[in-house]
């Protein structure tokens, strides 16, 4: 286990409010350092939006979020390639959630080498629900995990995703 482990969290192109929402609630339960949401992901909050349609956005991720979404420092990137650039400039390691991928820099969660190849300051990456994340990102990702999956299906929902990595990762 890497104890004292520090975990952003990016959400990219994911378009449902409800997975937002979840996966914020879940953030906060993790004790997540900071939430960055990025390409078309809802915003939080908004101000960039009219009221009334902040308002309908807010609704909705707060019915998953439980109020979660107020307790979590989030904050909107517009260019993730050079957020991302700057965090490892910084000595965060970059982790993407992926599966069904070509990649020697693949792991699997339930893999026993994980936790040497991982920091104790990690960022983790979760794409769009079904294509996963864009592929303008992986040259900047250092580890991709992968979820090993047991039945016919080929992925779980993105938010269920999300909380078995978060665990998996700060657990290893």
């Amino acid at each position: 286990m890497i104890l004292d482990m520090k975990m952003i969290l990016v959400i990219h192109n994911i378009r449902s409010c409800y997975n937002v929402g979840a996966i914020l609630r879940t953030a906060e339960g993790f004790g997540v350092e900071r939430v960055i949401l990025s390409g078309y992901t809802p915003r939080v909050h908004d101000a960039n939006l009219l009221p009334h349609l902040r308002e309908k956005l807010d609704h909705e991720i707060h019915k998953t979020a439980l109020g979660a979404e107020d307790m979590l420092d989030i904050y909107a990137c517009d260019d993730i390639i050079v957020e991302l650039n700057q965090l490892k400039e910084q000595g965060w390691q970059v982790v993407g959630l992926e599966n069904n991928i070509d990649s020697d820099k693949l792991v699997r969660l339930n893999n026993k080498g994980l936790s040497e190849r991982l920091t104790d300051r990690t960022v983790l990456v979760l794409g769009e629900e079904v294509h996963g994340i864009d592929y303008s990102l992986h040259d900047i990702i250092d580890l991709f995990v992968e979820i090993p999956m047991c039945g016919q299906k080929e992925s779980f929902n993105v938010s269920v995703a999300a909380g078995i990595a978060m665990y998996g990762i700060m657990n290893t």
